[in-house]
């Protein structure tokens, strides 16, 4: 009795199922991005002077008010100014996980409610 449930667990991972276990971009965005970009989404100091350009601020709303969920996949997947300004996460993290760091990037722009 239990081949039924195996084959349709696994049937279920393959085809993208809600029982196949989501990337988290929060854990990925604090593995791969929060040297550079911060935990909150503001650069670090040592970002800002070690690449003298001007790095994004995610806790800004305006960052995102103009960019696409594929367009920051795009980003993560091709890097920027050839790779020498941010390095191209295509060989480290998944399509799904870029999905997935992208979406939790933009919850940093979200202004958190007051507490009472």
């Amino acid at each position: 009795m239990k081949a039924p449930f195996l084959v349709c667990t696994v049937l279920a991972a393959v085809a993208g199922h809600p029982l196949r276990a989501q990337a988290d971009g929060q854990a990925l965005y604090e593995e791969n991005c929060r040297s550079c970009h911060g935990v909150a989404g503001k650069p670090t100091d040592r970002a800002r002077r070690e690449f003298k350009l001007r790095i994004p601020t995610f806790a800004d709303p305006a960052f995102f008010a103009h960019r696409s969920q594929d367009s920051i996949v795009a980003v993560l997947t091709h890097g920027v100014g050839d790779g020498q300004d941010m390095r191209s996460f295509k060989n480290m993290l998944s399509h799904d996980e870029m999905v997935a760091v992208a979406r939790y990037m933009r919850t940093l722009a979200t202004p958190t409610p007051a507490s009472p």
